[in-house]
C-alpha cells in the first residue's frame, strides 16, 4: 500500500476501534493475534533460555530470538498485505479490521473507567480488583488514592504504546511495521523485566522496545496536551506540556514518564512515586510534585475524557495527513 492508503486505513481503523473496541464474542471463539505472538515468544523462551546457560549465553540467545521473531512478524505482515491487495477496495476494509484489532482505544478506556466505577460501588476492595487487571503492582498495598493514580498512569502509558505507537508504525511501514512493533511490545511485556530469569534473555527485547516507543512517547505529550486543552481548557494544555518537559525523565522508563507526566499536568495530580511490584519497593520521585497529592475516582474519569479527546486529535491529524498525501 502507498502512504495515503495506509493513512486511510489507519483513519478507518481508529474510528472502528473507537466504536467497537475488542469484541469479546469474537475473541472467545478464536485466538487474538497478540495471543499468537505471545505463544511464539513463549516457545522461543522455552527453547533458548534454559537455566543451565550462563548470563552471556542467555543474552546472545535473547538477541537471536527477538531478531527471528521480528523477521517472522515482518514476513507475516507482507503476506497479509499482499493477500488483501488481491481484493481491491474490499481488501482495504479487511485491512482496516485487522489494524483496528491492534489498537486499544475503547478497551483501554473501558478497563480504566471500570476502576472508578468499582471504587464508587464496591469500595476499596472493588477498586483494587479492577486495577489489578491493568497494572502489575501489588493491589493489596494500594489505598484509594494509589488505586486512582495507578489507573491514570496505566491510561497515559498505554495511550502511548497501545494507540499512538501502533498507529505510527502502521502509518509509516504498513502491516509489516505494525506486526513487528506488536511482536516487540509483547516480547517486552513478557520477557523484558529484570527478574533473574529474564534479565539477560529479555535484554535485547527491552532495549529495542525502548527505541521503538521513543517517537510515540514524545508525540503522546502533544496529543495529551491537545486533549487537555479541548476538555479542560488552555491552562491544562499548557500544564501538560510544561510538566512533561520538566518531569518526563523522572520515570525509570525512558518513555513511560512522558505521557504520564503530561497526564499529571493535565489533571493537576501527582503520579508515580514509590510503589511495590512483586513484594519489591520501587522508589521513584513523584511526577508533578506540586500537583494534588490525593487522586480520586473523578480524576480517573477526567483522565478518560482527556484520553478520548487525545484519540480524537490523533484521528484528526491522520485525516489531515491523508488529505495532504492525496
Amino acid at each position: 500500500m502507498t502512504i495515503d492508503e495506509n493513512l486511510l486505513v489507519l483513519l478507518l481503523a481508529l474510528l472502528l476501534d473507537r466504536i467497537a473496541g475488542d469484541p469479546q464474542w469474537l475473541w472467545s471463539r478464536m485466538p487474538h493475534p497478540v495471543v499468537m505472538f505471545g505463544a511464539a515468544i513463549s516457545y522461543a523462551e522455552r527453547q533458548l533460555n534454559p537455566a543451565s546457560l550462563t548470563g552471556s549465553q542467555r543474552r546472545m540467545n535473547g538477541i537471536a530470538a527477538i531478531l527471528a521473531l521480528l523477521l517472522l512478524a515482518v514476513a507475516a505482515g507482507f503476506v497479509f498485505n499482499r493477500f488483501f491487495a488481491l481484493f481491491g477496495p474490499v481488501g482495504i476494509l479487511l485491512e482496516t479490521g485487522l489494524v483496528a484489532i491492534f489498537l486499544a482505544q475503547k478497551s483501554l478506556a473501558d478497563h480504566v473507567a471500570a476502576v472508578a466505577v468499582a471504587l464508587r460501588h464496591e469500595g476499596l476492595a472493588g477498586g483494587r480488583a479492577a486495577v489489578s487487571r491493568i497494572v502489575g503492582r501489588d493491589p493489596e498495598t494500594l489505598d484509594e488514592p494509589a488505586v486512582c493514580r495507578a489507573a491514570i498512569e496505566s491510561l497515559a502509558e498505554n495511550f502511548s504504546d497501545g494507540v499512538v505507537a501502533p498507529a505510527l508504525w502502521y502509518a509509516v511501514f504498513g502491516l509489516p511495521g505494525l506486526f513487528a512493533y506488536k511482536m516487540l511490545n509483547t516480547a517486552d511485556s513478557m520477557i523484558g523485566h529484570k527478574s533473574e530469569k529474564y534479565i539477560d534473555f529479555g535484554w535485547a527485547a527491552a532495549r529495542l522496545d525502548d527505541v521503538a516507543n521513543w517517537p510515540a512517547a514524545r508525540l503522546s505529550i502533544l496529543l495529551i496536551a491537545a486533549g487537555a486543552w479541548i476538555r479542560r481548557g488552555t491552562s491544562a494544555g499548557r500544564e501538560a506540556i510544561r510538566v512533561a518537559m520538566r518531569d518526563g525523565a523522572l520515570h525509570r522508563s525512558p518513555n513511560s514518564g512522558r505521557p504520564e507526566a503530561a497526564m499529571a499536568g493535565a489533571l493537576n495530580v501527582q503520579l508515580a512515586g514509590p510503589r511495590i511490584y512483586g513484594g519489591v519497593i520501587v522508589r521513584e520521585p513523584m511526577i508533578n510534585d506540586a500537583g494534588r497529592d490525593v487522586a480520586t475516582s473523578g480524576d480517573i474519569e477526567d483522565g478518560v475524557s482527556v484520553f478520548y479527546a487525545s484519540c480524537m486529535v490523533l484521528a484528526g491529524v491522520t485525516f489531515g495527513l491523508f488529505l495532504c498525501f492525496l
